[in-house]
């Protein structure tokens, strides 16, 4: 079984305990590292947890 790569704003919002609407803020305002498929918005999840051990330094 492969394991998952990528988050869905979904289930970014559910990891980090905020709305989906927060992680639309985050991505409008390039405030979260971010990759758009057409008009999909995903988050490659090593990224993310690179990005979370930065801010929280």
């Amino acid at each position: 079984m492969s394991q998952k790569i990528t988050y869905s704003v979904a289930e970014l919002s559910e990891l980090l305990g905020v709305s989906p609407d927060s992680i639309y803020t985050m991505v409008r305002e390039k405030q979260i590292p971010f990759l758009r498929i057409r008009r999909r918005i995903i988050f490659h999840k090593e990224t993310i947890e690179e990005w979370l051990r930065s801010c929280s330094s």
